[in-house]
């Protein structure tokens, strides 16, 4: 299934329609949220959900944003192409040196993309300020799949979360398809499972051996 969204120029326009939103609402820092990186990445959250119907436009159908804690994503909406979209919310500061945000499970995510007519959405931020006033710099409002594995890893928690590497450095290839996309997870998956399989024996040996020094004692 073809999205409206990402299959055309609408996904540039929505991005412009964020940052614009953003930069338009009168400062809603205080000095204490302005040094709060999780704090802005709240109100900058709060700000885009209660105008989102209406930055989507004739693109978005029913939408969402109450989940539980543990949903997929922050946002979701049913589009006027028949596809269900879920939104992860990422902020950045432009001023920090390294930034490695997770952005979902490999499983729950190859779960979730046995359905053609879902869609992982990723909406980047990327903001600084000066005097508690922000202004957003860029927007990416795009599909996981046209995210580069250049600018992606794997981290070790669970069955592996998907990681940007690092926020200042973000390589978007919108002629990503999600086949080819996917088969790059599972390669990257094929050859993350081995190393971490390889640390695990390394630990189980250690542990021998500091339970061979206790039994001594």
């Amino acid at each position: 299934m073809k999205s409206s969204i990402f299959g055309t120029d609408e996904y540039p326009r929505i991005e412009h329609r964020i940052q614009r939103l953003i930069n338009d609402t009168p400062d809603f820092l205080s000095p204490h949220t302005a040094e709060s990186p999780r704090a802005v990445g709240d109100a900058i959250q709060d700000i885009i959900s209660k105008s989102f119907s209406e930055i989507l436009g004739e693109s978005g159908g029913e939408y969402s944003q109450t989940f539980a804690r543990r949903a997929i994503a922050d946002l979701a909406f049913h589009g006027s192409d028949g596809m269900y979209y879920v939104v992860d919310v990422k902020t950045h500061r432009t001023d920090t040196k390294f930034n490695m945000p997770n952005l979902t499970s490999v499983e729950r995510l190859a779960r979730f993309y046995e359905d053609d007519s879902n869609c992982f959405v990723v909406l980047m931020v990327s903001y600084s300020v000066k005097t508690n006033t922000l202004r957003a710099s860029s927007v990416h409002f795009v599909p996981i799949e046209f995210l580069d594995w250049s600018c992606l890893t794997i981290g070790n928690l669970g069955w592996g979360q998907i990681q940007i590497a690092n926020s200042n450095k973000i390589c978007i290839n919108p002629r990503c398809s999600r086949k080819h996309w996917m088969i790059q997870l599972c390669d990257e998956m094929l050859e993350f499972y081995p190393r971490e399989i390889a640390k695990v024996g390394e630990r189980i040996k250690r542990f021998e051996e500091i339970r061979a020094y206790w039994l001594t004692k």
